[in-house]
C-alpha cells in the first residue's frame, strides 16, 4: 500500500532525529573522553615532564624516553615504508598489466589492510627479533657453519644479528603494518589523476618514466602525502606489536645515548647504535603507568596521552595543510 504525503514526512523526519542523535552522540562521548583525560592531566604537561627520564617517583617521573623512542621508531619506519609503498603503488598503477596476479595483489593488499596489529607483531617477534631462530644455538647457521654467528660488520658498523628487541626491530615490524594502507593509498592517488595527462605527455613524446616523473607524481602529491601521513600517525599510536616484539615499559636512556642534539655533535657515531639499541615507546608508556595502582601514575599516564594526541592533530593537521597546498596549484 503506498503512504501518504504526511505519513513519508513523518518517516522522513524520524530517520534525520535518528541520523542527529547517533551524530551528536558520538560527539559526546568523545568530549566526555578527551574532557576526563585533560582533567587527569590537568598541570602536568610541562617542560619537564617533556625532558625527563621515567622514575620510580611519580613527581620525577617524564616521557622523554618514550618521546624519543617513538621519534627513531617512526622516522626509521618512514624510511622503510615510504620508498617501498610508493614504488609498489607506481608499479601496479603504472607499469604492471591487469592481470590475475595483478588483481589478487590488489585485493590481498585491501585484506592486508585490516589484519589486527598484534598479528604483525607476532610476524615481527618471528622474523626480525629471532630470525626465525636462524642465529641460535644449534641453529640453521650454526649448522651450516659449525660456529655460532652473533654479529657482522658493515661498513664498519657491527650489525647483531639477529636484532632482538631492538628499534630496527620495531621499525620493520610497524613498516609491515602500515604498508597495505600507504600502497591502497598512493594506488587511489594515482587513479586520481586524469587519464587524458597521461596521453597527453605521451602524446608529446615523453617515455613512459618521463610521463610519471613530470606530469603523474606531481598531481598525486596531495594523496600520497596525506595518506603516508595518516599511516604514519596509525603507527605512532600503536602498542600491541611493539609490546609483542619486546619494547621496553622502563627506561632511563634514549636509544643510541642522543637525547639532545648536542649529543650528535659530541658522537655522531651514536647515530649508528641508535637502530640496534633497546627502547621504549609514548604508546608503551602509557600502557605501564596505566598498569601501576598507584593514582599518581595514572595521572601521569593521562599527561602521555594528552603528548600522544598533540603528536597526532599535528600529523593530521600537516596532511591537510599539504594536501590544501598542493591541490591550490593543481589546474586541472
Amino acid at each position: 500500500m503506498l503512504s501518504t504525503l504526511p505519513q513519508r514526512h513523518s518517516e522522513g523526519w524520524v530517520f534525520a532525529a535518528a541520523c542527529r542523535a547517533a551524530a551528536w552522540s558520538s560527539f559526546g562521548f568523545l568530549t566526555l573522553i578527551i574532557g576526563a583525560i585533560l582533567f587527569n592531566a590537568w598541570g602536568l604537561v610541562d617542560w619537564r615532564f617533556l625532558t625527563s627520564y621515567d622514575s620510580r617517583f611519580p613527581e620525577k617521573a617524564g616521557v622523554l624516553a618514550g618521546l624519543l623512542g617513538s621519534f627513531w621508531v617512526i622516522l626509521l619506519t618512514g624510511l622503510f615504508s615510504v620508498p617501498i609503498g610508493v614504488g609498489a603503488a607506481i608499479f601496479l598503477e603504472e607499469y604492471s598489466s591487469d592481470t590475475w596476479l595483478t588483481r589478487i595483489i590488489r585485493t590481498n593488499l585491501a585484506n592486508l589492510a585490516g589484519v589486527p596489529s598484534v598479528v604483525y607483531g607476532m610476524l615481527g617477534l618471528t622474523v626480525f627479533v629471532r630470525m626465525f631462530g636462524m642465529f641460535d644455538r644449534n641453529g640453521l647457521v650454526h649448522r651450516l657453519t659449525g660456529h655460532d654467528v652473533e654479529a657482522i660488520e658493515l661498513l664498519g658498523l657491527e650489525i647483531p644479528l639477529p636484532f632482538n628487541r631492538s628499534v630496527i626491530a620495531g621499525a620493520l615490524t610497524l613498516t609491515l603494518l602500515i604498508l597495505p594502507t600507504i600502497i591502497v593509498a598512493s594506488q587511489e592517488a594515482l587513479r586520481a589523476v586524469p587519464p587524458s595527462i597521461r596521453h597527453a605527455a605521451l602524446a608529446l613524446g615523453a617515455t613512459r618514466w618521463q610521463m610519471i616523473r613530470g606530469q603523474v607524481l606531481p598531481a598525486s602529491v596531495p594523496g600520497i602525502v596525506t595518506g603516508v601521513i595518516l599511516a604514519i600517525s596509525r603507527a605512532i599510536g600503536e602498542t600491541a606489536p611493539l609490546i609483542v616484539v619486546g619494547a621496553t615499559t622502563f627506561v632511563l636512556f634514549s636509544p643510541g645515548g642522543i637525547d639532545s642534539p648536542a649529543k650528535v655533535l659530541e658522537d655522531p657515531a651514536a647515530l649508528a647504535r641508535v637502530p640496534f639499541d633497546r627502547f621504549t615507546a609514548l604508546p608503551i608508556q602509557v600502557y605501564y603507568w596505566v598498569e601501576k595502582p598507584q593514582v599518581d601514575f595514572q595521572r601521569l599516564a593521562s599527561a602521555a596521552i594528552v603528548v600522544l594526541l598533540g603528536l597526532l592533530l599535528a600529523l593530521n593537521g600537516l596532511a591537510l595543510f599539504i594536501r590544501f597546498r598542493y591541490q591550490k596549484n593543481l589546474k586541472w
